[in-house]
């Protein structure tokens, strides 16, 4: 999906790499600042796809590798670095033996034989100028910038306040690069265009058009304006309608219960007693009626529930007590609570 935010660092990311074609000194390279869910990540693919796409029709049947994707290590180093870039080439497998001057080398050595001109990094705010590491990982990370022919491209949460553009590393990285930022959409047409276009993605019978548009409000206090949380939810609705064969998208409100922000957290369970010996579930009754274990179980046949005893709380989740299925034997049948103890022995106090 064609977003603001993905056009606008589809645009940036083009006119760098046309800038820094012919460019023999200090490169200039983008950074990719905001939040968690807001399309980071996305929007570096989608530059990394258009610039590929290009290059391919530019020039068909060659063997270059024009953009490469890597993640940055978490507590990296040198080596790990290295090893992320020789991960995505498909060298050969690198041994102990190998230091890291060996093969930061034979990187530089494919990736310009491979006329790469556009390097991913994801997950930048990993690195942290205030430690020895980040300085290492740095310094490695700005060897590659001055060695190969390419525009790098970073993306991180919220990197002015992670310690990337401290210390004089820093001030170096942030004057040779030009931040955007990314945030969550207001509530207007763009965000309606938005969810218009997941719908169109629905393969749904018999879902009805524009159910979607007609909650945009409702989506957008759910999710934050988040697309990544939009598409989460959108997405689970969808699955949940294929999987209960209903293949009708009601809308996320009646098909999915988990909150996709952290300011709407999903509301904690309490356990509630189990029910009373009169109030348990009787052979031929609904056991939907009597105990919530029951709900889980009502596409298999239920013989016989068997929950802990008269006023003791429920275990947590949703299956309560012991189902107790038609075809097995009563002296396999399991207490829950007392594993070691079957129906057939003394009665404990969780047997009826």
């Amino acid at each position: 999906m064609r977003t603001s935010t993905v056009k606008d660092i589809a645009h940036q990311g083009r006119l760098l790499t046309l800038l820094n074609q012919r460019e023999h000194g200090a490169r200039r390279g983008l950074i990719v600042s905001g939040e968690w869910t807001t399309g980071k990540t996305t929007a570096l693919k989608q530059l990394g796809r258009l610039h590929e796409l290009r290059v391919r029709q530019r020039y068909p049947g060659s063997n270059r590798i024009p953009v490469v994707y890597i993640t940055a290590p978490p507590k990296g180093s040198p080596r790990k670095l290295a090893m992320e870039f020789a991960r995505f080439l498909g060298l050969p497998v690198i041994g102990p033996r190998h230091n890291t001057i060996d093969v930061t080398s034979a990187v530089c050595q494919v990736l310009i034989e491979a006329r790469t001109d556009l390097v991913l990094v994801d997950e930048i705010h990993l690195l942290n100028h205030a430690t020895i590491a980040g300085e290492d990982l740095s310094d490695h990370l700005k060897y590659f910038t001055e060695h190969l022919p390419a525009t790098f491209v970073y993306a991180g949460i919220n990197v002015e306040q992670s310690g990337l553009f401290t210390g004089i590393r820093g001030k170096q990285l942030a004057g040779r690069c030009v931040l955007l930022r990314t945030g969550p959409f207001p509530l207007n047409t763009e965000w309606r265009s938005l969810i218009a276009s997941m719908e169109n993605t629905l393969r749904l019978h018999r879902h009805e058009p524009n159910t979607l548009v007609k909650m945009a409000r409702y989506l957008h206090q759910r999710t934050g304006g988040m697309i990544g949380s939009l598409s989460h939810l959108v997405r689970a609705a969808a699955i949940s309608a294929i999987l209960d064969q209903s293949d009708a998208s009601r809308g996320p409100r009646s098909r999915t219960s988990v909150s996709t922000t952290a300011a709407n957290p999903p509301a904690t369970a309490v356990p509630r007693p189990c029910p009373t010996r009169d109030e348990r579930v009787q052979p031929g009754s609904d056991p939907s009626s009597a105990h919530p274990a029951a709900a889980v179980s009502r596409r298999v046949r239920v013989v016989l529930l068997v929950p802990p005893g008269p006023g003791q709380p429920c275990p947590d989740g949703p299956a309560a007590g012991t189902l107790t299925l038609a075809g097995i034997p009563p002296d396999q049948r399991r207490c829950p609570l007392h594993p070691q103890r079957s129906d057939s022995t003394t009665p404990g106090p969780h047997t009826p």
